[in-house]
């Protein structure tokens, strides 16, 4: 294994170019709109065009990365891609991204630029990507020369009228994985905590075909169920091998596979908060550092976020923690005036409790705590406010929220380390370290992150719900920049079945190629 160094040399982001305020939002729901961009951080939400899906977007940032970094195709020695929007249950969508890419470079580099680049999809909710780039990190450490991309790409998708809708969104960030990378220098001990939870689970729904003729039928005018022989149609779909359509197949029961999840949004809470906290236990472990030094050994912490404000709301109690370990407690809670629950004062344990959540939400309404989020949380958040959640990559999203900040900063924070928790639903977190390079600014200079955000289109809430229900066929934004889009997916019942083709959109040249 190499001595030297290995980390991220370079982060690239595309976000969709249409994107759907909160505001707006709130109004259709009759929702508080103070209560979510005040409470969660919501401002605007990203929303996949009609022709775009994780692989469009995937290839759209592995691309931009590429071309400002002038990479060879021929160098790439692995694409491995984080995602839980996969379009296919066997086939990577790493290899539509990989296409489309070998399509684009086809001429300058050779139809077989690709050839030998290794590819796959990791999935695990919203920490796949992370997964990726451990992996990567280690691959990349094993021998001098390798160069690999991480890509993180999901549309996050939930139900109409859900308590999720609001912290939708949509996009993919692409990093550049390699030795002595001028980006962040990553720790090679990552904290793991894994517990299997069904707090968020895209499951495999099972429908039968009673159940399908039913709904059918009753949705008929003047017409019910009762009214026809639905067990004879049944029957008569069960005869026979061949499969003749949806209902005329060999098996007695269907399986729905649907991008929007279902979920617990306080049961999920309550496991990201115990995940981060075991895998920082872990990751002390493993690294050596002690209970307490979390606030001092890190100038930021960045997080996965799937609202905005998650971290600030779920970091209160390991702020408690490390503030008793480094011996700042006492002076915290004179200064705040804050008074602790004491057990013995109470005689009903779960009075107790309510009393300790209570103290802990004073925690962080206190100025000290607020002027810690915003030294170290706050400059995470403000991308995830404006896009939303991108689930992969929601954690790298907040990395290059935190170092774009960075770069406005007249303080030299070379050599600086930030604190990165991910979390991903069903369940596991991992805790890593990364340290900021000598050319770390002169990168992330180049981001753009804030100025792409803001050359985005708004759209009202009859697009929103179009583009929801998957209503519309072509794209409403009009991109000044080359992008990939989707042309077709081939719908004849035969060996081409869902075959999924894609096309290059230039702007410069005005033509559209698939």
């Amino acid at each position: 294994m190499s001595a030297s160094p290995v980390g991220i040399d370079d982060l690239s982001v595309y976000v969709p170019q249409l994107y759907f305020p909160i505001e707006d939002l709130a109004a259709a729901r009759n929702l508080s709109y103070p209560k979510l961009s005040k409470g969660l951080g919501l401002q605007q939400m990203a929303i996949a065009d009609a022709r775009e899906d994780a692989a469009t977007m995937a290839a759209n940032a592995v691309l931009d990365l590429m071309h400002k970094n002038d990479l060879d195709p021929n160098d790439i020695g692995r694409l491995y891609l984080g995602t839980e929007s996969a379009l296919d249950g066997a086939k990577p969508t790493a290899t539509y991204v990989l296409e489309m890419l070998q399509d684009h470079f086809s001429d300058s580099h050779g139809g077989n630029c690709f050839l030998n680049c290794d590819v796959v999809d990791l999935t695990f909710a919203c920490i796949g990507a992370v997964d990726a780039l451990q992996n990567s990190l280690e691959w990349a450490a094993a021998k001098d020369g390798r160069i690999g991309i991480v890509v993180a790409s999901d549309e996050a998708k939930y139900e109409m009228n859900s308590p999720g809708e609001y912290t939708q969104g949509a996009g993919a960030v692409a990093m550049i994985v390699k030795q002595n990378p001028r980006l962040l220098a990553i720790d090679p001990d990552f904290g793991v905590a894994t517990r299997p939870a069904h707090d968020f689970f895209k499951p495999n729904r099972k429908v039968t075909k009673r159940e399908i003729i039913n709904e059918v039928l009753n949705l008929l005018p003047d017409t019910s169920a009762e009214d026809f022989d639905v067990d004879g149609l049944i029957g008569k779909l069960s005869e026979g091998l061949d499969c003749n359509g949806v209902l005329d197949c060999n098996e007695n029961d269907l399986y729905l596979h649907k991008v929007t999840p279902v979920f617990d949004g306080p049961y999920s809470n309550e496991a990201y908060q115990a995940r981060i906290r075991e895998a920082l236990q872990d990751y002390r472990r493993r690294s050596g550092k002690k209970e307490g030094e979390l606030l001092t050994d890190f100038s930021h912490l960045v997080f996965h976020l799937p609202y905005a404000f998650q971290a600030r709301r779920m970091f209160s109690e390991i702020f408690m923690e490390e503030l008793k370990a480094n011996g700042g407690w006492v002076d915290f809670i004179l200064k705040n005036e804050l008074e602790v629950p004491c057990a013995d004062d109470y005689s009903e344990r779960e009075e107790y409790l309510t009393k300790c959540t209570d103290f802990l939400r004073l925690v962080t309404k206190s100025e000290d705590y607020k002027a810690f989020v915003n030294e170290r949380i706050a400059p995470g958040e403000w991308a995830s406010s404006r896009v939303g959640n991108l689930y992969a990559g929601s954690v790298f999203l907040s990395l290059m929220s935190t170092l774009e900040a960075l770069t406005q900063d007249a303080k030299n924070v070379e050599g600086q380390s930030i604190c990165v928790f991910a979390y991903g639903s069903g369940s596991k977190s991992k805790v890593f370290g990364a340290t900021l390079q000598a050319g770390w600014k002169e990168v992330a200079q180049q981001f753009d992150l804030e100025l792409r955000l803001d050359q985005r289109q708004a759209i009202d809430y009859a697009a929103y719900e179009q583009l929801h229900r998957s209503s519309l066929k072509d794209n409403i934004a009009h991109s000044d920049g080359g992008s990939f889009f989707l042309a077709d997916v081939h719908d004849e019942r035969d060996e081409t079945e869902g075959v999924r083709h894609y096309g290059y959109a230039s702007a410069l040249a005005g033509t559209f190629t698939a």
